[in-house]
């Protein structure tokens, strides 16, 4: 199968971050980050002219190369690239090939592949940093684009007693299903769905997406938390706040705090 490779010019880490959330979305499978560099890969059957020009229209001062490769090997490439990450001493996200890390509280062995959520994008990172202020013990746990499951599988470490891990992509099922099995997490359950299961309630819902599929899945959200329930939601930019709360409170949920990092932000609410 051949892939389409664009190599941008990056100025700062976050255009490189903004650039790499739009273009995961638009179904770029893969991506090799350098300082001031950018290398992304698309399969040709997906790639959209439209869409694509719709996202290099938010960086006009991005310059950008686009050639053919055939046959690239995602595993290899990911194992070369993937470093370690540390979420201050609370959480060390690591591949098999690496070393155990000393001194952080919890470590989450994650196989490098093509899933969204490995921890380096900030999103994630925020996502986690606000777990850790999160009472999981005996909760109920829904993980919405659960990606990796490494936030499932964190939920999982920190005491949750049932998590629900759901995401519309195969691949991704099938890499959260190894990444739990490699954390020896017995409690998750994985699902293929693209909408919120509402016969069941959570203490807890996690979803780190974007802000489309957020607000388009608020009132399914709010329907499959119980009263008090904790809501943490990202994916979206510090501009989109003001929205967001707005949403939120169209729904009735209390809105609690915020957490940024770079452009980035981690929104926590409350169900009434």
């Amino acid at each position: 199968m051949n892939y389409f490779q664009f190599d941008f010019d990056i100025e700062n880490a976050e255009q490189l971050e903004k650039l790499v959330a739009l273009l995961a979305e638009q179904g770029f499978e893969g991506f090799e980050e350098s300082e001031d560099n950018l290398d992304a890969f698309i399969p040709e059957q997906k790639f959209d002219e439209a869409e694509f020009s719709r996202i290099i229209d938010f960086f006009p001062t991005v310059s950008y190369t686009k050639t053919v490769v055939e046959n690239i090997n995602w595993n290899k490439r990911w194992e070369e690239d993937f470093k370690p990450v540390m979420v201050d001493n609370f959480v060390a996200i690591r591949a098999s090939f690496h070393s155990p890390i000393p001194n952080v509280a919890h470590q989450i062995i994650i196989t490098p592949k093509m899933s969204f959520g490995t921890g380096h994008h900030a999103t994630t990172y925020l996502m986690i940093s606000q777990m850790q202020h999160i009472d999981f013990i005996g909760k109920s746990v829904l993980d919405f684009g659960t990606g990796t499951g490494i936030l499932a599988i964190l939920a999982s470490k920190l005491g949750a007693a049932k998590v629900v891990a759901i995401d519309y992509d195969e691949w991704s099922i099938g890499n959260a299903k190894e990444n739990i099995t490699q954390n020896e997490c017995v409690n998750i359950q994985v699902e293929q769905l693209d909408e919120i299961p509402v016969t069941q309630k959570f203490d807890i819902v996690l979803a780190n997406i974007n802000l489309n599929v957020i607000v388009s899945n608020m009132e399914a959200i709010v329907k499959a938390s119980f009263t008090g329930a904790t809501i943490l939601l990202s994916g979206f930019l510090k501009e989109n706040e003001a929205d967001l709360k707005e949403v939120l409170e169209k729904a009735g949920l209390q809105f609690f705090n915020t957490m940024q990092r770079g452009d980035w932000i981690v929104v926590m609410a409350k169900s009434e």
